[in-house]
């Protein structure tokens, strides 16, 4: 056994793997376009994407960087040699280094490290996080961020210069003083359900008054600008807090105060304490609350969104709150009050680990806004989850909870409710069924206090335009464990949905026992002489990586692992993207198996089995695997096949043993294994999933040899006519057995897109090529057959008799 692929900084030297970011090169195949819908002609919302696309360029440090001194030396260090820097004379006593290109390496052995990294979780964004060292970058979106939950230029500036080693450089002072001069400076806020163009500079609502855009959208009748006092926090709790529990227990001891005389003296001197902050406003239109919005875009003055949720009068209050029993975690109440910091219902995005509790985080901002709720999902299995999560962790009344897919169109009963739904449903543009329909018409025709995003990164711009476009919401809280993409376009949801409010550390919540500890290793499986012989050979991709999947050293690899964990008590998964592979392998070790192709009872069937049966120890899932299901009881995951170099599915699938119930045990580690067959391209692919993991603090074992396996009785594939016999099944498969699932219906497997070029040659049937796996097709079709069963068809049924009569004729 090799040593250890460790996750730190090595010494006198760069870092084996450059940390993940969203400038990471994109790998070949592992393109996030797969989740575009079909072209066509460019549309509104595909112009919008464009100007996003712009405002996220121009402010970019990287066109402020300064050059940097080229020698033999500096070579070594991929031209990052600092060593230049002019040290402050206490600088061991500073716990930041802070580049001229926005890079910011933290000291985690500082005395001063909580204090720094409670600064730059609001300021920058984490790139990597490794034992020693972490790396942040500042940017554009995490200034827009800073600026947003009321940070200042001076208070950036100056806090930096705090806890620095070096002098802050011009260009990084420039960069935060023309960042901050832009972004989060103006807010669109709903209150008492009129919209306002609200900001503490009255300057900045000048300009946008004199814009020939913005300036005809005004309504109010008011001379200059509206003053008022800045929001504040107040009297707001969230639900399943300390404070929340503090509230109730001070409301019951306080006693009623003798008359109105001593009430308004009280709220005097509580007036009295509290330090006024003005802001400036004014009104504009509500239809036009796109424009402004898209105006403000353009003119590099994003808006944020807030919603003044306690003074909305004009939408019904939803009667729901966290049952009395649950207490949410101290990092999931740090994400909330960065939401609701200022009494209001800020727009932005959390991140939080697999395993981490997003769900509940979502259910209490609706807890805590208490006014309709839609919950969008990238599957129909997620929606199902979401409501069962809505049901279990609050005291709504499940009739006020409605559920929108495919299959299920419902309704809640009262004026306010829970509409859960996926993200196809709601932006589908081709024609809908009847009863699709009334349920879109009923979406679209009420205004949404709360629009919650789960697995938010996954939503390409033009979708998530036609989604906000369509459904009026007043505030937008995007949830995601990896705010990652494979291109650049993760840069867009801080101006579609708004900025980042935050981001938990994976490492630290796994120290505290709120996820699981995992061991991660990475077992290389020898190719056999004859399987490698056909992998040089072909040139086909698809064939190769079948040939490489079905590696029979990677079959035996699996099979001792799965053994070795079973004999342990351990409940273990298998995935496989490739269905072909995962039902070999199922099959051939003889166990239980899970694709898209499943019908929902034999998958029901199947996980409960694997929850609560004791003789069930392992199941194989293809990809569905990697968001929609709830697993706490697997503590043991194994990959034989994967989606090339994805970091966002490495992530996903560790989060389905981030949540294992033995987590706390004394000594008990989660195992997390990824099968890859040595000197093949699947060896590149694994180093390049591996790095977003790698950056949150992670180690990789590399394992060579499996001790003992040769001794493991009924090891499959131990003789030469075996392996053989197995190439020969591979290579009579077609090409389209090498390729990994898709699933209709999964956001995550839209594989259809512009940027999508070329032929190729697949299976099919007549129902296909005339539309008949169409969704809308989908829907008529199962109206249709309801009527036919019922009524019959009466020409079928005359033509049949006819025929009868002809034959009786003729004999």
């Amino acid at each position: 056994m090799s040593a250890k692929r460790k996750a730190s900084v090595s010494k006198g030297g760069p870092a084996k793997r450059v940390a993940s970011g969203m400038n990471t090169p994109v790998s070949m195949g592992s393109s996030d376009d797969e989740y575009m819908e079909a072209g066509g002609a460019p549309s509104e919302e595909g112009s919008e994407v464009e100007e996003v696309h712009d405002l996220v360029q121009r402010f970019s440090i990287k066109k402020r960087a300064g050059t940097q001194k080229r020698d033999t030396v500096s070579s070594l260090f991929l031209g990052k040699d600092y060593s230049d820097l002019e040290l402050k004379l206490e600088h061991a006593d500073r716990p930041l280094w802070v580049t001229p290109e926005g890079k910011i390496i933290l000291e985690s052995f500082s005395p001063y490290f909580k204090t720094a990294e409670r600064f730059l979780i609001n300021i920058a964004e984490p790139q990597s996080r490794v034992s020693l060292m972490h790396e942040y970058s500042l940017t554009g979106n995490s200034l827009f961020a800073a600026v947003s939950v009321g940070l200042s230029t001076n208070e950036i500036i100056g806090q930096l210069e705090k806890l620095s080693k070096t002098p802050l450089a011009a260009e990084v002072k420039d960069f935060i003083i023309e960042s901050t001069k832009s972004f989060g400076k103006v807010r669109l806020v709903l209150k008492q359900t009129k919209y306002f163009i609200e900001s503490s500079d009255p300057e900045v609502l000048r300009t946008l008054l004199q814009d020939s855009v913005i300036g005809p959208c005004r309504i109010d009748t008011t001379e200059g600008l509206m003053k008022g006092t800045a929001a504040k926090k107040g009297d707001l709790v969230i639900p399943g807090t300390n404070m929340a529990a503090g509230a109730k227990q001070a409301v019951a001891s306080q006693p009623a105060p003798e008359d109105s005389d001593q009430m308004m003296t009280v709220l005097r001197e509580e007036d009295d304490e509290e330090e006024e902050d003005s802001v400036h406003s004014f009104q504009i239109d509500g239809p036009q609350v796109q424009t402004v919005s898209k105006r403000c875009r353009a003119i590099g003055l994003p808006l944020t969104e807030e919603y003044d949720f306690r003074n909305d009068y004009a939408n019904a209050n939803l009667d729901i709150d966290i049952k009395p029993n649950v207490e949410i975690r101290p990092y999931q109440e740090q994400a909330l009050t960065k939401m609701f910091g200022n009494g209001r219902a800020r727009s932005g995005i959390i991140v939080l680990p697999c395993g981490a509790g997003k769900t509940l985080v979502g259910i209490t901002a609706a807890c805590t806004v208490r006014k309709g709720c839609i919950v969008l999902c990238t599957s129909t299995m997620s929606v199902l989850q979401w409501r069962d999560e809505f049901i279990k962790w609050s005291n709504i009344n499940p009739s006020d909870i409605a559920v929108f897919t495919a299959d299920q169109k419902e309704y809640f009963s009262g004026n306010a409710g829970v509409l859960i739904s996926t993200y196809n449903m709601i932006a589908m543009s081709r024609a809908r069924s009847y009863d699709a329909q009334k349920v879109m018409d009923f979406i679209t025709s009420r205004e949404w206090g709360l629009m919650v995003l789960d697995e938010v990164h996954v939503v390409p711009a033009e979708m998530f335009s036609r989604v906000t476009h369509a459904v009026p919401s007043h505030a937008k809280l995007g949830l995601t464990a990896t705010l990652l993409r494979e291109d650049d376009k993760i840069a867009d949801l801080n101006f579609l949905i708004g900025p980042k409010l935050y981001e938990a550390n994976w490492q630290e919540l796994s120290e505290n026992g709120y996820i699981a500890r995992v061991i991660c290793s990475e077992v290389w499986c020898q190719m056999t002489t004859e399987f490698y012989a056909e992998y040089l050979k072909t040139k086909n991709t698809n064939k190769r990586s079948l040939l490489y999947t079905m590696n029979p050293r990677k079959f035996q690899a699996a099979q001792f692992l799965i053994d070795y964990h079973e004999r342990r008590g351990d409940k273990t998964i298998v995935f496989s993207d490739n269905v072909y592979a995962l039902k070999a392998y199922a099959t051939k070790l003889g166990k239980a198996f899970i694709y898209g192709g499943t019908s929902n009872q034999e998958r029901q069937t199947v996980l409960q089995n694997f929850m609560y049966n004791e003789e069930v120890k392992t199941i194989f899932l293809s990809k569905i695997g990697d968001t929609s299901l709830d697993l706490p009881e697997a503590t043991c995951l194994i990959q034989i096949s994967s989606h090339y170099g994805s970091r966002r599915q490495e992530a996903q699938r560790l989060g389905r043993i981030l949540r294992a119930k033995r987590r706390n045990d004394e000594g008990f580690n989660a195992f997390f294994y990824s099968l890859v067959s040595k000197d093949t391209t699947e060896m590149y692919y694994s180093s390049k999933r591996q790095a977003f993991l790698v950056d949150q603090g992670y180690s990789f074992r590399v394992i060579t040899r499996l001790q003992g396996i040769e001794t493991l009785p009924n090891l499959v594939y131990n003789s030469p006519q075996e392996r053989r016999e197995l190439l020969t099944a591979v290579m009579l498969q077609n090409d389209v057995e090498g390729q990994v699932e898709t699933n209709e219906g999964d956001l995550f497997d839209r594989r259809k897109g512009p940027n999508r070029k070329g032929v190729r040659r697949t299976a099919g049937t007549l129902s296909e090529l005339s539309g008949g796996q169409d969704m809308a097709y989908v829907e008529y079709n199962r109206e249709k057959n309801k009527e036919l069963r019922a009524s019959g068809n009466q020409q079928l049924k005359k033509l049949k008799r006819s025929l009868a009569k002809r034959k009786t004729t003729v004999i």
